[in-house]
């Protein structure tokens, strides 16, 4: 089993694993799947006008998320990610399926405390925020995005690149641990057997993570392994029921105010804070902050 796990791979075989797991998910699985859920919130008569421009709005600030990742995330992040790897990092690792699962437990590791820092710090829940603003949950919420959502994740990714990690693996893998958070974004599927809802995040655990109920507030971090938020103090099981959104309510399909509102709530806020160092703690305090 040493022997097969520590075989040297080409880059063709591995890219074409993460196609498989990663880009053609959207047609075997994420799909059909919306399309499940719209056939169920037909026929529970939940399939309404502001649900369907909510969905429409999703896939529009995807759309600008993803022009905002290819020109300041793609573009210029593989750039930092190979001058640190070239310059910098630990003696380069070899490309086998040790190095691969080990980056992926890695990246989801950082996932967890940036979408930590994302909902704790001012800056991070401005964007942030923008992917929680939905009072709806299905797949297409997985696809709304905020602004800085492509760029805020380098910090915590930058350290496995320095272990000696290939940066495109390193890309490869964060994609992963995201796309494996698509599929959670559903109602259909309820609690999950004992042991995997214990090691793994599942869509009763992430139904909680969008949760407005204050007992729900900033739990439920993981990305692929729950046993993180178990280990790490943030955990919280599905008990009450779930009301999606946040505590301040956008109540706008617009898909400009939706992508921008974080923000525009952040400049309001630094507007209204009396003070040069209240300002600048604004950006790092967490969201409910207020200085006394």
């Amino acid at each position: 089993m040493i022997e097969f796990l520590s075989k040297k791979l080409n880059w063709f075989e591995v890219e074409y694993w993460f196609y498989i797991l990663n880009d053609l998910s959207l047609v075997y699985i994420i799909l059909p799947f919306f399309v499940l859920e719209l056939i169920r919130y037909a026929y529970l008569k939940r399939l309404t006008k502001n649900l369907i421009l909510d969905s429409i709005a999703n896939i529009i600030t995807f759309g600008a998320f993803f022009v905002i990742e290819i020109i300041l995330g793609l573009l210029a992040i593989t750039k930092v990610y190979f001058w640190v790897y070239n310059n910098l990092s630990l003696p380069h690792l070899e490309l086998n399926w040790i190095t691969i699962i080990t980056c992926v437990l890695l990246a989801d590791l950082a996932y967890y405390w940036e979408h930590r820092m994302m909902h704790r710090i001012g800056i991070g829940w401005a964007t942030h925020t923008v992917h929680h603003s939905s009072p709806h949950f299905n797949m297409s919420v997985a696809y709304r995005f905020g602004p800085l959502d492509a760029i805020l994740p380098i910090i915590f990714s930058l350290p496995i690149v320095l272990l000696g990690y290939d940066p495109i693996l390193v890309l490869l893998s964060e994609i992963f641990v995201q796309v494996f958070q698509t599929l959670l974004h559903t109602e259909i599927i309820g609690k999950l057997t004992k042991p995997v809802e214990y090691i793994f995040n599942t869509p009763s655990h992430h139904r909680v993570h969008h949760g407005s109920n204050k007992q729900y507030w900033d739990k439920n971090y993981a990305g692929i392994f729950i046993i993180w938020d178990r280990l790490l103090g943030t955990f919280e099981p599905e008990v009450e029921k779930v009301k999606y959104g946040i505590s301040e309510p956008l109540h706008s399909n617009n898909p400009i105010k939706v992508f921008f509102h974080g923000l525009t709530r952040l400049y309001d806020k630094i507007k209204k804070t009396s003070g040069f160092k209240n300002k600048i703690l604004v950006f790092v305090k967490p969201p409910g902050w207020e200085p006394k």
